[in-house]
């Protein structure tokens, strides 16, 4: 995971935020496949891809994030 401490956090940070908000119009796929997950109708595997796809960078943000709190802690 040496690639991810490697990549800047404000390019992580933008790509995260932009993958959370496509598409603009009519409305983010985030929103979209998080309202389907909590009515109990996301059971298309394009949609589960889809809400990973969209939260990957969110994932890795967090995943960074925890990896540099240990680094600082040891």
């Amino acid at each position: 995971m040496k690639w991810l401490d490697e990549l800047p956090w404000i390019a992580l940070l933008a790509i995260a935020v932009l993958m959370a908000m496509l598409p603009f119009q009519p409305e983010p796929h985030l929103v979209e496949k998080l309202r389907m997950l909590a009515d109990g109708s996301l059971a298309k595997p394009l949609d589960i891809f889809d809400l990973f796809w969209h939260l990957l960078p969110s994932i890795l943000l967090v995943v960074k994030f925890v990896r540099s709190r240990k680094q600082v802690d040891s």
